[in-house]
């Protein structure tokens, strides 16, 4: 064995248990039962704690947005190399800090939104980017093609799937979504038709448009008042043309960052009637509310959608207890304090971002299994497993069972620490977080077989991430809800 992780509680989506593990060649070879150790293998001792998957946080963005003009909704920042695109969107973090932010917490696999260059097709732009990544990040990828443009891009989706991607982006909020949404709607059935899912940014770009124009005329432009440029009901009102998108083709969507109580009932009642609907929140939804928009500093707080109500966030807790909502994923897009307050900056050019990578399963954990309002099971599921069923990458990733890749984390389960966002290994310069007490998180973090994280450091001697296809013929997502439950290929 190379690896042996001995005495800890090991937990999936559907069950618990104490086991040893063993670990050869990257993968879990073996659970319970004497494992065999000689002088070469490596043992941590567990005892204490907890042992589950590593995290699968499939909405991150760690490589450059390429905006063409006239397709974003502005705010985003131009670079020099004009010749190439019309407008760059650089975040703080790219692979290199942002997987060391996701080894150090917890998350051994991330889905980055991936952009193509001007004149560059999505398979290509999946190419540069896998090469890219793999020269710089310590845990593994996925990459989801983003299409700005529909022209053209069903007969894309063929090529997207052979080349073992599960998903296709495109968001509603952008200005020119309206004009394309035809070919849209046919890039969603040939998702379908390919085993992809089509994951959706929900926000109809008119109203918002139409609303912030109020705003802006009015002078009521501080980013105090972003969530009133981004109503719920506009979140709501995508959600319900989304739905029914998924409805008329048949192929499966995914609700990226959900963050209100009525976009979530449009999602609930159409998985009722068999509509083929994925519904992701991200931390920001479960740990803050729109009061944090308020005064000078609200800027930080900004993120699209905006901070809801009280009550949406309760009920997105009982989204996630009750089976409503299947991933947590923290959409990781860091800004830079100056970007997000300060002179200059307003609603309509207030980066909508912030670092999460770090902290969305610590905090989870402290605010949710901690609290009562998930189990630790429930934990497992939202914050891996159903990501990597969705995605079909299950059960390469997503939990711990023999044959699986041993990609797993050791979770002291109640060492409570006071969060010091200056130590964070984000680029970014603030943290939301700053002296929160946190109750448990990883002490150790393990991909594919190697200590990538343990006792507070990066320990990976080099950048050894892979890019993680879909496997062939896998389901990526079928019309059923999933629901919490154990499987015979789970400990």
């Amino acid at each position: 064995m190379d690896l042996v992780i001995t005495g800890g509680e090991v937990i999936t989506a559907g069950s618990r248990g104490i086991a040893d593990i063993g670990v050869s060649g990257g993968r879990i070879v073996q659970i319970g039962g004497d494992v065999p150790i000689d002088a070469s293998t490596r043992v941590i001792d567990a005892t204490g704690r907890f042992v589950i998957p590593g995290g699968v946080d499939m909405h991150v963005h760690l490589s450059p947005a390429y905006i063409p003009a006239g397709v974003g909704p502005g705010g985003v920042t131009p670079t020099g190399d004009q010749a190439l695109v019309d407008d760059v969107l650089a975040w703080a973090d790219d692979f290199v800090s942002g997987s060391h932010a996701a080894a150090a917490g917890g998350i051994t696999t991330i889905g980055n939104m991936t952009f193509s260059r001007s004149g560059e097709a999505p398979v290509e732009a999946v190419e540069r980017t896998a090469r890219d990544a793999a020269q710089d990040s310590i845990v593994d990828f996925v990459l989801h093609p983003v299409l700005l443009t529909a022209q053209g891009m069903a007969e894309q989706v063929e090529q997207l799937a052979a080349a073992g991607c599960s998903s296709v982006k495109f968001f509603m909020m952008f200005d020119s979504f309206d004009a394309e949404a035809g070919d849209y709607v046919k890039v969603l059935a040939r998702a379908g038709e390919q085993g992809l899912v089509t994951m959706i940014h929900c926000e109809d770009a008119c109203v918002v448009g139409h609303v912030t124009g109020q705003l802006v005329a009015a002078g009521h432009t501080h980013p105090s008042n972003y969530g009133r440029s981004r109503p719920a009901y506009a979140e709501a009102m995508a959600v319900a043309r989304a739905v029914a998108y998924a409805e008329a083709t048949g192929s499966p969507i995914y609700i990226v960052h959900l963050s209100s109580q009525g976009a979530l009932e449009i999602a609930r009642q159409a998985r009722a009637r068999g509509v083929p609907v994925f519904v992701e929140t991200r931390p920001i939804y479960l740990l803050f509310d729109e009061t944090y928009l308020d005064g000078e500093d609200g800027g930080l707080y900004v993120g699209n959608p905006p901070l809801r109500s009280a009550e949406d966030v309760s009920a997105l807790w009982s989204g996630l207890s009750g089976g409503g909502i299947d991933t947590v994923c923290t959409d990781h897009a860091p800004s830079l304090k100056a970007d997000k307050i300060g002179p200059g900056v307003d609603i309509t050019t207030v980066a909508p971002g912030m670092a999460d990578l770090e902290t969305m399963l610590p905090l989870l954990y402290t605010e949710g299994v901690r609290k009562g309002r998930i189990t630790m099971e429930q934990f497992v599921e939202v914050t891996s497993t159903n990501a990597a069923r969705i995605f079909g990458i299950y059960p390469q990733k997503g939990t711990v069972a023999v044959g699986s890749d041993a990609d797993l984390v050791i979770w002291d389960p109640a060492e409570p620490t006071s969060f010091d966002g200056s130590s964070t290994h984000s680029r970014t310069d603030f943290s939301l977080y700053d002296g929160w007490e946190i109750e448990g998180g990883p002490v150790t973090t393990i991909s594919r077989g190697a200590v990538v994280y343990d006792a507070g450091e990066i320990v990976a001697g080099e950048f050894r991430g892979q890019l993680v296809r879909k496997a062939t013929g896998s389901a990526t997502a079928d019309n059923q809800t999933i629901h919490i439950g154990g499987d015979n290929d789970e400990q």
